[in-house]
């Protein structure tokens, strides 16, 4: 409704533009909430536009407009103000109308054409598959899965993804933990290194094996650590100390790479196999679906990899320095150039992520969205180079930041290491606080903001805990709509004309926002935006319901308010649906 009563106020003000000044009757028409009510229903800044070409001042043109309005049933009043904004005021009939609107759409009201069917990708979470989920992910997961309701929502076609990271050095970290660990459970004796994965599923994992296999993997000791160096003392933390605790890692890896051959393709299969479905039960859980999961291997496997860096370098961007291959990146906007082959031989990550990147364009897709951790802000300049030298359009590669949520419980911030396995799983939260408080906790500030995330006032049934407030509205009307008893479908025959109170057009006002609400998220790629509407929403609903009475005598009062909670239920619906959260019936 608020899209198409923005696009009547649109044509009017255009045949005032027309009237006004007809060589700028195609100039862009700006329309926005004020945020006083004060200044109006929409205020539009045209005046301010025009003054130049004009040759008038805005509050001047501003009056021109005005006067030139056409009459229509929709506007009560119009005024210039300020610098040289026009202020519109809805008349009380278009502001009840929407009521009526909503009860018409349902579930669809808010609903766009604004995508156009286009096609996106939305890749998010893409977690490495080296243990279980933590909060931090959680905001990913989150984010990713609300973006993907609001853009379709708003008319697009989404696909979900999530790139599985099943090629790299962390997954080889991964399955020689998981050996060592049973070379524990066999009685092989061999200090674990701290940089490896410590957490218990690691534990599990080996257990499991050894409980399958027996002493098959089992190597000596000394086989296992021969040509390792010597780790740096424990309480060292510098750089140095750092590079020999990588060292040794790596070279137990490569010994166990040596000592298992074959067997240890089994070990990084069943570590990779347990992960990544403890991952799509976890996020299966969380109500976070997706339509395929990716497979980085895949891209060393088909040759893709081998591909984009042999285009890359037959175009002249790639050079040979020190053995390796490195891509010229400062020369398509990144801060330097950047390796994507060492001199061992092996690709980089850099290499992959370019060769995933290029298939995902292959693929076709009209829009290319990532949602990554805020710590990867710096890799977006080095990806678009890359997807530039090789001459594909690096604007259709769009990304969202997202700041890792840090979790408070009783005041006390928790750690989230994965590798040590000191962190709070999503599972963990989920069953403390539940998906809906966590699935709307997570979308509360904006994505690249700071999140502290506060469990106690999560799990809290007080108005202090905005997801209980805004569904306990939904619960009210429900609540409203058993006590009075009859067919909420007959309401619709209603007559809007008995609301009339300030409290109850400000109600209709806010229902008219929410398809607005709806295209800044889808633009904005921001579903916190519905989080605050709903809020805001919520806060009219619970203010009116406190001051006015529903269930009155009066047969058609009581049926227009009917309608209105009818409608409020409607949107908190729609709304919570977006960002997978519950509308419950009762509370």
């Amino acid at each position: 409704m608020a899209v198409d009563l923005k696009g009547e106020l649109t044509e009017l003000l255009r045949s005032a533009l027309a009237s006004v000044a007809p060589e700028c009757a195609d100039s862009a028409i700006g329309l926005e909430r004020p945020r006083q009510a004060a200044h109006g229903d929409y205020a539009t800044n045209l005046p301010l536009q025009l003054a130049r070409s004009l040759r008038k001042s805005p509050r001047e043109i501003a009056a021109m407009l005005a006067a030139e309005l056409p009459a229509s049933p929709l506007i009560e009043r119009v005024e210039a103000a300020g610098a040289g904004f026009l202020n519109l005021f809805l008349s009380r009939a278009a502001k009840r109308e929407v009521v009526r609107r909503i009860l018409e759409a349902g579930d669809d009201y808010g609903r766009l054409p604004l995508g156009g069917g286009a096609t996106v990708l939305l890749e998010f979470v893409s977690a490495n598959p080296t243990g279980p989920l933590h909060v931090g992910h959680g905001r990913g997961a989150a984010c990713g899965a609300s973006l993907a309701n609001v853009l379709e929502f708003a008319g697009h076609r989404v696909t979900r993804e999530f790139y599985v990271n099943d090629a790299g050095r962390q997954m080889d970290i991964l399955t020689t933990s998981t050996w060592l660990r049973y070379l524990e459970l066999r009685g092989v004796r061999i200090a674990f290194p701290p940089n490896a994965y410590r957490g218990e599923y690691v534990r599990d994992m080996a257990a499991r094996i050894e409980e399958a296999h027996g002493s098959r993997f089992v190597r000596d000791a000394e086989e296992v650590i021969a040509g390792t160096p010597g780790l740096p003392e424990a309480e060292r933390d510098d750089d140095e100390a750092d590079a020999q605790r990588e060292a040794h890692l790596d070279a137990l890896i490569a010994n166990a790479r040596r000592l298992l051959a074959d067997d240890y393709a089994y070990f990084h299969q069943f570590a990779l196999t347990e992960q990544l479905a403890d991952a799509r039960e976890d996020l299966g859980g969380f109500g976070v679906h997706f339509d395929r999961w990716f497979s980085e291997r895949s891209l060393f496997e088909t040759g893709m990899v081998e591909r984009v860096v042999a285009a890359l370098e037959k175009a002249g961007h790639v050079y040979l320095q020190d053995g390796a291959r490195w891509f010229r990146a400062a020369a398509f906007g990144d801060e330097k150039d950047r390796v994507v082959q060492r001199e061992n031989g092996q690709y980089t990550y850099f290499a992959s992520d370019i060769a995933y990147h290029a298939n995902k364009f292959e693929r076709g897709f009209a829009r290319i969205i990532d949602v990554w951790g805020a710590d990867h802000h710096g890799y977006i300049p080095r990806v678009k180079a890359a997807l530039a030298a090789l001459g594909l359009d690096c604007d259709r590669l769009e990304v969202v930041l997202v700041q890792f949520a840090v979790l408070y419980r009783n005041g006390q911030k928790t750690s989230m290491s994965t590798r040590a396995g000191e962190f709070v799983t999503l599972r963990e939260l989920r069953e403390e606080v539940g998906n809906d408080a966590a699935r709307f906790f997570y979308v509360l500030r904006k994505s690249d903001q700071h999140l502290d995330f506060d469990l106690d006032l999560a799990k809290s049934e007080s108005s202090d805990n905005p997801v209980y407030y805004v569904q306990y509205a939904h619960a009210r009307v429900c609540s409203v709509l058993a006590q009075w008893g009859g067919d909420a479908a007959l309401i619709r025959g209603f007559d809007p004309g008995p609301l009339a109170s300030a409290r109850e057009l400000a109600l209709c006002r806010r229902l008219a926002e929410f398809p607005e609400a709806v295209e800044e998220a889808a633009r904005e790629f921001a579903p916190h935006v519905i989080a605050f509407y709903l809020r805001e929403l919520a806060t009219e609903f619970h203010g009116w319901y406190n001051a006015e009475r529903i269930l009155v005598e009066d047969p058609a009062l009581r049926d227009a308010r009917l309608a209105l909670c009818v409608a409020v239920r409607t949107v908190l619906a729609n709304g919570l649906r977006l960002l997978g959260v519950s509308a419950p019936a009762s509370m």
